[in-house]
């Protein structure tokens, strides 16, 4: 079987790209080793996911949204603060001319809004399924599947490593990593505070690390609480009464007490980043090309840029009849990205180095930082701005632009 594009992982941002290029007449496959619906499966967890406006606008732009909007919970401001200091930031997405700053989404809602969407026209997926084989060469590279115990062997003229942060696609092609490990788990779960949360998104730095909460329907709010290994262990053992009690400590009583907090599951956190972002007849995307610290949201939304980036030059070449794998596509992806990806991982790895650095100095830095950003509309809106990926070429999906 021959193929014009093959997408190895079906998470969020290998479905999104499979969505993205069904309408495009494209002979497509779509590689995925857990089905979306299984509880095994890591992309279509328990977890929730932020979304920024220019993401929204892409899963609206390929039709994913209609599905999704009933299940997401916009972000009407963000609040940020640095335990035991008087400084703190607020952005107010009326301030800005938005509807909301961003939209919280389950990510088992997302997953079966995009898996909805497959397969498309000219689309064949294989799952439960790996890859157990690649050989590439001038003209394609050949595949090697298995799938319920069989070997299929099909060939494709680009491949998409969109396998996450241990690619076997991008270490088959030679690509090596960079990961920086923070000594840090973040430990996700669902609280309920005895105030409505006013759909208002906090990011809270203390000295043992940050924590984000999301709002939720009901009045609920998606935690993300940062912690050094160890002290995460003994955080997933404490009972429920104590893991209240110390996320009080933290994050105060803006929202009351805290109430309920629900099942608690640990995430080893890192940087990793792949030293390029394609090689010969390959593309590398989402978390196979960057897994960001979940400081500032923006990993998911970077990675689904990825997607919006290389269907628009996919779209393009298929137009003028063009090679998608050809050294052309390739280099004019590396080159789109570079801005939007440099900037957005400088910026999340810069927010971990600051705000877990103990001095002083840097502590009374941080917090005239975060005065002055409080007072700064112009960089609210930049840092807006860096949330949609505005600082470079913005993709058409995220714009509203269809690629047909």
């Amino acid at each position: 079987m021959s193929f014009d594009v093959a997408i190895v992982g079906g998470g969020m941002v290998g479905a999104t790209l499979a969505v993205a290029l069904a309408p495009l007449n494209l002979r497509v496959a779509l590689i995925e080793a857990i089905p979306h619906n299984a509880a095994a499966q890591p992309s279509f967890d328990e977890r929730t996911t932020a979304l920024s406006n220019g993401s929204r606008r892409i899963l609206e732009t390929v039709g994913v949204w209609p599905a999704l909007n009933a299940h997401a919970t916009p972000i009407a401001k963000i609040h940020v603060s640095d335990q035991g200091r008087f400084g703190f930031a607020r952005i107010d997405a009326s301030e800005q001319g938005l509807a909301a700053m961003g939209y919280v989404v389950p990510n088992r809602a997302l997953g079966s809004a995009l898996w909805s969407r497959l397969p498309g026209e000219g689309m064949k997926i294989f799952c439960p399924a790996e890859v157990s084989g690649l050989t590439a060469n001038e003209e394609t590279v050949k595949i090697e599947i298995a799938e319920a115990g069989v070997k299929v062997a099909i060939d494709a003229k680009l491949i998409v490593a969109a396998d996450g942060a241990q690619s076997v696609v991008r270490s088959a092609f030679g690509v090596a990593a960079e990961v920086r490990d923070y000594n840090q788990t973040a430990v996700i779960t669902t609280v309920l505070p005895q105030r409505f949360h006013d759909n208002v998104a906090y990011e809270r730095f203390t000295p043992e690390g940050p924590l984000a909460l999301l709002p939720l329907d009901g009045g609920r709010c998606t935690l993300v609480l940062t912690l050094a290994k160890d002290a995460a262990q003994s955080a997933l053992a404490w009972s429920d009464q104590e893991f209240l009690a110390e996320l009080q400590r933290r994050f105060g009583f803006r929202l009351g007490r805290f109430l309920k907090v629900g099942r608690r599951v640990p995430y080893p956190l890192s940087l990793t980043q792949s030293d390029r972002t394609s090689a010969a007849r390959c593309v590398i995307i989402g978390n196979a090309a960057q897994g960001l610290h979940p400081v500032a949201g923006m990993g998911f939304n970077l990675g689904l840029r990825d997607a919006a980036c290389l269907a628009e030059l996919i779209a393009e070449h298929a137009r003028r009849g063009a090679d998608p794998g050809s050294a052309q596509l390739l280099a004019e992806y590396d080159a789109w990205r570079r801005q939007d990806r440099g900037g957005v991982i400088a910026f999340t790895d810069g927010l971990v180095r600051v705000f877990s650095n103990p001095l002083s100095s840097v502590a009374r830095l941080r917090n005239l930082g975060l005065l002055a950003f409080d007072l700064l509309p112009p960089a609210k809106s930049a840092l807006s701005r860096l949330s949609t990926g505005g600082g470079g070429r913005v993709p058409k999906l995220a714009r509203g632009v269809a690629l047909t």
